[in-house]
């Protein structure tokens, strides 16, 4: 028994992997992006590694590695490949485990089968990645909605971007959730930054929990 997260959000591009790096640095956790969609550049494992300072023995190498960054289902018709996901299984071990999903909780990995399914079938607590800005009370409920119609465990919403109090209040209480912190946008993504970010902006103590 020791901590697993999963680490979703309310959209794409919203900070989910910048969050993810410092939740593996800070839990000292490996950690598995089980789907990457998009390999020009950099993909999400390697930003994690980047940004957290994670070694690369703790980086868990993905199920599928699609080339075009788009919706996995879409991704994987470009590349004539079948996502199957009963073969998604959290690997076992005995560190603690962040695994980050690909975009928002409905993003489809087939035709049938979208990420909250998954992780319905997981049963891993979910902590859910939200903006701060306009439209995100709406976004964050949405999402929150369509975890709990599938009976996912919700550890908690995690902001990221500017204090708007009032939004991470109504967040809060609307959605019966935990409120685990903000990550505030940062100058410059660096390792010593987000870590010192995070040290300012979240309790450890919310994380320490026994998740298996």
């Amino acid at each position: 028994m020791t901590q697993r997260f999963v680490v979703t959000g309310t959209d794409t591009n919203i900070g989910k992997t910048v969050f993810s790096a410092a939740l593996a640095d800070a839990l000292g956790a490996c950690y598995w992006k089980p789907v990457q969609a998009g390999l020009e550049g950099e993909t999400d494992s390697e930003a994690v590694m980047r940004l957290g300072g994670i070694p690369a023995g703790r980086i868990i190498p993905e199920a599928w590695r699609l080339r075009a960054p788009a919706s996995p289902h879409r991704a994987a018709r470009l590349d004539n490949v079948e996502i199957q996901p009963e073969l998604l299984v959290p690997p076992s071990i005995a560190s603690p485990l962040i695994i980050e999903g690909a975009g928002g909780v409905m993003v489809p990995l087939t035709e049938t089968v979208v990420f909250a399914d998954v992780f319905s079938r997981w049963r891993i607590p979910v902590i859910l990645c939200a903006r701060t800005g306009l439209g995100t009370i709406n976004h964050t409920l949405l999402s929150l909605e369509a975890l709990r119609q599938r009976s996912v465990p919700v550890f908690g919403v995690v902001f990221i971007g500017d204090e708007v109090a009032d939004t991470q209040h109504i967040i809060g209480e609307l959605g019966r959730v935990r409120c685990l912190g903000r990550l505030p946008l940062l100058e410059a993504v660096t390792p010593e930054a987000l870590r010192q970010a995070f040290r300012d902006h979240f309790d450890m103590a919310h994380f320490r929990t026994v998740t298996a």
